[in-house]
């Protein structure tokens, strides 16, 4: 027992903690969207797929001996694929099919380990189960995601702060050498235990029917419903409410809890109490949709409370329609291709289809629905028709606010990297303001009318730190400005006749719309260049642009991507500077502070940090809060007009680790 359940332990674990190491290191190649780590997911979810489908094939074709050589062999040529370390040569092309390129990236640098990791907790529980003649194999795949959970939850407290992802995945690659060898030796005593032959079950042993076609569905549909539910109410904590790349930990991490409690034991899933619950999480995700205003606490709280219910009853109603221990193996398989299902649809299918988050809606009516078919059997006929006409009812509440999504807004789109939405609203004074989202946060507003058109609005209005900084260079000699993250367009205001503004924006949509539903472009005097990629990684492939000044404006949601915040971004920046030229960073957030990280990458480089925090009178109808940070050299900090000079300047916080490609902390800069 104690050789299996390591083994199991030991994969389930590496299982998990692969999957923040490579999804980090990829991130940047894929502009630090979130949609890199829900396609993560749904590349995961295949693998285990494929694993259990592997396993299922092993179990009814081959003899137990067999199993094991073939098993043995596989395992042996995965560690020859090892480290697992993304090749950097598909970051050139990363942007121009970012979903698929994604799956390709994973599938070349973690593929085949990932895959063997995958087999084993299924794989062990059979051998398990044959070699000893027990009735209890599920108890190793609850003993499988306690570890998962353990692996997931370490990774940002234990690892992530204290080690570089060069040494993460080298680390990682030798403890899988570790884990081929505990599988050898778990192979090898299940060698001993078993016979040549294929399994045949004695003609005295109480037979085992098949499980019918219904079952197996019923089996997938509740699977998918799960995964479906956690990666639709990820992408909304992650993206809309808080998007903290932390958030991912919390879902999963319920999603993972539900699995130990209900496989451990049947009496984890209270029926009667989860079912009473079941209402009141749906209650509650119907008031997290509508919009109602709330703190963010009392919002994630809600919404972990109702994943935690809908997950209970999933995988509850799983547990207690498993089937005998001769079709654990199918079993599996039908859970696993449940999964990969509702990650495929939110990961893939989802945002080639729709043009706003319907994922969500559709997930909870499916909820609602497959326990109505679980309990159908065990109502009475009075009971039924109740709960049909309370589902149609649901249905109903769900399509309106699913309608909501899009009805309120002039143009909504979506793709890999979010969704946008033009909306306008109308202003007393000053007459119909236009506004960019991407998610829930404003990304550039402009006033229609004529006489206000180009008055440069929000985090980038004349008092703030960037437009401080653009008047300052104002004069007789044109400039050459950079900038990282369209918008809107919104400082293309402050270029002037013979200027030139390079404005690097990864998402082609954000550019259609910044020229179809904004004039800033159109009516700039400056000479406006726009270059489709991630702003650094074309940085990186351009000669040096001598910018007067360069902006670093590139958001996804409500955060800046960290890679364009480490040191070796800055030295790309500066490499594109002129000597006195001025590097503005753009770090308004409601969720992260980031003036530690760019003190101490400032300090690392020997440059000036000083910083513009502007707070605008509540009459302001053009500012926005907006913290801006500007980098230059010594020299040119002496220079500064007396106004700027009166800003603070930032110094390190003592003890914090500047951050690097290889390493960054981002629970050392929570708010």
């Amino acid at each position: 027992m104690i050789s299996f359940a390591t083994t199991v332990f030991l994969s389930a674990f590496l299982l998990f903690q692969i999957q923040p190491i490579i999804a980090k290191m990829i991130l940047p190649w894929f502009g630090g969207s979130s949609s890199v780590w829900s396609t993560c997911l749904v590349f995961f979810q295949a693998e285990l797929l494929l694993g259990y489908l592997y396993v299922h094939l092993l179990h009814e074709l081959l003899s137990p001996r067999r199993q094991n050589v073939v098993h043995c062999i596989l395992l042996i040529l995965s560690a020859a694929t090892l480290p697992v370390i993304a090749d950097p040569a598909w970051k050139d092309a990363a942007f121009e099919n970012p979903t698929w390129n994604v799956l390709v990236v994973l599938a070349a640098a973690v593929g085949m380990p990932y895959l063997l990791l995958s087999t084993t907790g299924p794989l062990m529980q059979a051998w398990y189960a044959r070699t000893f003649n027990s009735l209890m194999p599920y108890r190793l795949y609850a003993l499988s995601n306690l570890a998962s959970m353990i692996a997931l939850l370490s990774y940002p407290v234990l690892v992530e702060p204290y080690f570089e992802l060069h040494d993460q995945a080298m680390a990682w690659s030798a403890a899988y050498v570790l884990f081929v060898v505990a599988c050898l030796a778990s192979a090898r005593l299940s060698w001993q235990g078993v016979s040549t032959e294929r399994e045949r079950v004695p003609a005295s042993a109480e037979p085992t029917p098949r499980p019918p076609l219904r079952e197996c569905l019923l089996w997938i549909g509740l699977a998918m419903t799960a995964s479906l539910l956690l990666l639709a109410m990820t992408r909304h904590l992650t993206q809309d409410v808080a998007p903290v790349p932390f958030l991912w930990v919390l879902p999963l991490s319920i999603y993972l809890l539900s699995f130990i409690l209900c496989f451990d034991a049947p009496r984890y899933y209270y029926r009667p109490g989860f079912l009473v619950a079941l209402p009141l999480a749906f209650f509650a995700l119907d008031r997290v949709l509508d919009g109602s205003s709330m703190d963010v606490p009392v919002l994630v709280a809600l919404m972990s409370f109702s994943l935690f219910v809908f997950c209970m009853v999933c995988h509850g109603e799983l547990v207690r329609r498993r089937p005998p221990v001769r079709h654990l193996t199918l079993f599996y398989l039908m859970l696993s291709i449940g999964g990969a299902l509702g990650g495929t649809f939110v990961g893939l299918v989802a945002p080639a289809i729709f043009n706003a988050y319907f994922e969500l809606p559709i997930g909870l009516f499916l909820c609602a629905a497959l326990v109505i078919v679980v309990l159908w059997r065990e109502l009475q006929p009075r009971w039924r028709g109740l709960l049909l006409l309370a589902l149609l009812a649901y249905g109903y509440r769900l399509g309106g606010i699913a309608v909501g999504y899009v009805e309120d807004y002039r143009l909504v789109q979506r793709n890999f990297y979010g969704q946008l939405r033009i909306a306008d609203v109308t202003d007393d004074d000053l007459g119909v303001k236009r506004k960019m989202f991407h998610g829930r946060v404003n990304h550039g507003e402009q006033f229609l009318s004529p006489e206000y058109r180009r008055q440069p609005t929000a985090y980038y209005c004349q008092h703030s730190g960037i437009g401080q900084a653009l008047r300052s260079l104002a004069g007789e000699k044109p400039l050459k400005i950079g900038i990282l993250g369209l918008g809107a367009g919104t400082l293309a205001t402050y270029g002037r006749q013979g200027d030139e503004m390079r404005m690097y924006e990864i998402n082609d949509q954000v550019v259609d719309l910044a020229r179809s539903e904004f004039s800033y472009l159109a009516d700039s005097a400056a000479t406006i260049v726009p270059v489709l990629g991630d702003g650094r990684l074309m940085l990186e492939r351009e000669p040096p642009q001598n910018f007067d000044l360069l902006a670093i404006d590139a958001f996804s949601g409500d955060s800046i991507p960290t890679h364009l915040l480490t040191l070796e971004a800055m030295q790309a920046y500066l490499r594109h500077m002129k000597s006195d030229g001025l590097l503005a960073v753009h770090i308004t957030n409601r969720y992260l502070d980031l003036r530690p990280v760019v003190a101490a990458a400032a300090a690392q480089l020997g440059m000036t940090a000083l910083l513009f925090d502007l707070e605008p009178a509540d009459d302001d109808r053009f500012c926005r809060h907006s913290v801006w940070a500007l980098l230059m050299s010594p020299e040119r900090a002496a220079t500064l007009p007396k106004a700027m000079k009166a800003s603070e300047t930032l110094t390190p916080r003592p003890g914090f680790t500047v951050w690097t490609d290889s390493f960054s902390n981002l629970l050392s800069v929570l708010q």
